[in-house]
């Protein structure tokens, strides 16, 4: 069990690490051609990818080459004062068809509702990972409860940077299946990893 203050301390880290970053528009189409390439983004007919904010791996090109090949995108919106990930289907990137949201997300500016089973496989956003799927979010706990009752496949994008040897976890915490970075995928060993 890690205390509160430690993981708070390793968010403002891996903050500065990832706000230090340079090319992270390269770095960030590196991931996204790296996920473009796998063969369960081919087997997902729908993807649930997040909207990039501040200085987190930009998904766009990996969203506008699914849409390219047919695929449905959904996308989390955040209400405020409500706990739990919506979704809604996503169509467009363009800037009309976008606004902000809580927190400085962006979401569809035409709310269409998506259901936890409408998509094959889930892009998390992190700010660290472990070797073991572990991923550390912003502490507000959106994906942790997301990730709970969603049944599909998941991949954690972040630059290498963001690595940690051992991220600090709790019972709730549940690991990811893939982690890809600008330079390498990292399939997670199920006999490496526990759900509590």
């Amino acid at each position: 069990m890690s205390s509160p203050s430690t993981k708070q301390t390793l968010r403002r880290e891996l903050i500065q690490r990832r706000d230090a970053l340079d090319k992270r528009q390269e770095r960030s189409a590196a991931i996204c051609a790296r996920i473009a390439a796998m063969a369960i983004l081919d087997a997902a007919d729908t993807l649930h990818c997040y909207l990039p904010i501040r200085s987190e791996v930009d998904t766009r090109p990996l969203i506008r080459e699914a849409l390219a090949r047919g695929k449905g995108i959904v996308a989390p919106v955040v209400r405020r004062n409500v706990l739990e990930l919506e979704h809604s289907w996503l169509t467009s990137l363009a800037e009309e068809d976008l606004e902000p949201g809580v927190l400085g997300t962006l979401r569809p500016r035409t709310l269409r509702p998506a259901k936890s089973d409408d998509w094959g496989l889930v892009i998390v956003p992190l700010l660290g990972f472990d070797r073991t799927g572990y991923r550390l979010g912003y502490g507000k706990g959106y994906y942790d409860r997301f990730l709970r009752i969603s049944p599909a496949p998941t991949i954690g994008v972040a630059f290498a940077v963001q690595e940690i040897e051992a991220m600090p976890r709790e019972g709730h915490d549940i690991p990811l299946d893939w982690i890809v970075t600008e330079d390498e995928i990292i399939r997670i060993d199920k006999s490496m990893r526990t759900r509590s």
